[in-house]
């Protein structure tokens, strides 16, 4: 049974899209669909029922280790868009939270450096689910695991590994990363790791390895080997194309949208999302407003900076950068973040007044129908790349995840197509790669 706190509803544009044909001729389950036409009253409250049955996880929520201390940590309820508080309000059950580095130099330096953030993050997650809210949220490792706890109505945690950097030039921390929980892992960032390419290469034409690296190989023959999913979200197209010919294990893009939706070089492109499909493995589309739809997002992006900006000048108050931000004392941090929430909300509260309309929920499921369309529902998923960038209207914290679930059922998704899109494609997986783990050792006496 989930842990549910009273949900509030934003705003959700109505349906965008007519299911694409292919979704079209998949039938309704009898037990979702409704007997006669639906009022709006009964339309959530059936979406409401589908959502609190179904296990929703979300592959992607970014997070800083200054939120996971004694004082400050996610069993509170910060100005951060994933919290415990905020995932239990919006009926969140799984959240993948995300070992993330910068990319840095290629040299013993910045490897020491890259493993000690590494480091830092995972014991930060270990710290949540065992010192401050063990009974609130745990750890799990495998599909098993996530209905297990999600059955007791506790949140899950998992983790995945943005950027493979902090190996360094030891492949055996592969293994040290498995041991630490790791259950995906991403080969590069922006810019060049050293074992693939990245997909920023497009923009900087900084290509270090025609797609990966010799260690790049290695590293992905090792995570078939101990049941490490490899996430393909920010490499380069020919190191994706590489690595899908290598890996004997389905793959997954934890947080990446249809390229042909909005041109972004982390999008994926048609061909690519079809040889996702034939590997078997999952894309999740990613709710970031320029990932999304980058035109409608480069103007509401815009315009918000602009409202932002004029309002703080207004009320005597300097904007930071992120790093003056992170520089400031803790108390002075909270402070700050406190007065540029209400300066967020007062620009917002502006923008909705008189500028341009802001990316939302069905502009996303948008990306949803497309892929469904194009590679089949077993092969699409959903991520929001929360504290990293992403959020859209309707879905820009946590607290709003129903919100999804609603438009899937206004776009005629039944309950089962709906439990694939959450989490059952991406535990398949899972499944899967244990069991390819387990033959690799297997052969390996």
């Amino acid at each position: 049974m989930k842990r549910r706190a009273p949900f509030r509803l934003a705003p959700v544009t109505p349906l965008a899209l007519v299911v694409t044909a292919a979704l079209a001729t998949l039938a309704l389950a009898p037990a979702t669909a409704p007997a006669q036409e639906e009022t709006e009253d009964e339309l959530i409250a059936r979406a409401r029922e589908i959502h609190d049955r179904v296990i929703t996880l979300d592959t992607h929520i970014d997070f800083t280790t200054d939120n996971f201390t004694d004082e400050r940590n996610y069993a509170m309820d910060l100005s951060t868009q994933a919290t415990l508080p905020k995932m239990e309000e919006g009926g969140l059950d799984v959240g993948w939270f995300v070992v993330y580095t910068r990319q840095g130099p290629l040299d013993d330096e910045g490897y020491a450096a890259a493993y000690a953030n590494a480091i830092d993050k995972f014991d930060a997650i270990h710290r949540l689910v065992n010192q401050y809210a063990p009974g609130r949220i745990e750890l799990a490792y495998t599909s098993d695991d996530v209905r297990r706890i999600a059955a007791t109505g506790k949140l899950v945690a998992m983790i995945g590994v943005e950027n493979a950097y902090p190996l360094g030039t030891d492949i055996g921390r592969v293994e040290e990363f498995y041991d630490r929980g790791a259950r995906y892992m991403s080969l590069a960032h922006t810019g060049p790791s050293q074992l693939s390419d990245a997909h920023s290469g497009e923009q900087d034409g900084n290509w270090l390895h025609n797609g990966l690296s010799e260690m790049g190989r290695q590293a992905i023959a090792e995570m078939n080997r101990l049941g490490i999913i490899v996430d393909i979200s920010h490499p380069s197209k020919e190191s994706i194309m590489q690595t899908l010919e290598l890996s004997r294990a389905p793959v997954i893009a934890s947080h990446s949208s249809a390229r042909a939706l909005s041109d972004r070089s982390r999008n994926l492109d048609d061909e690519a999302l079809r040889a996702v499909a034939a590997n078997g493995g999952v894309v999740h589309a990613v709710a970031l407003r320029g990932f999304v739809n980058a035109e409608k997002g480069a103007a509401w992006w815009a315009a918000m900076n602009a409202a932002q900006a004029e309002i703080a000048a207004e009320r005597g108050f300097e904007i930071l950068d992120r790093e003056a931000v992170a520089a400031l004392p803790d108390d002075r941090r909270d402070g700050y973040a406190a007065r540029m929430r209400r300066i967020r909300a007062a620009a917002a509260k502006r923008l909705d007044e008189s500028g341009p309309p802001d990316v939302d929920v069905a502009d996303f499921v948008d990306h949803i129908d497309y892929m469904v369309g194009l590679i089949g529902l077993d092969h699409v998923g959903i991520s929001s790349d929360f504290d990293g960038g992403g959020g859209v209207a309707g879905w820009d914290d946590a607290s709003e995840t129903f919100n999804v679930t609603l438009e899937l059922v206004r776009r005629g998704y039944a309950e089962e197509e709906i439990g694939m899109l959450w989490s059952g494609n991406l535990l398949r997986v899972l499944d899967r790669v244990r069991e390819v783990a387990a033959t690799i050792q297997a052969e390996e006496g």
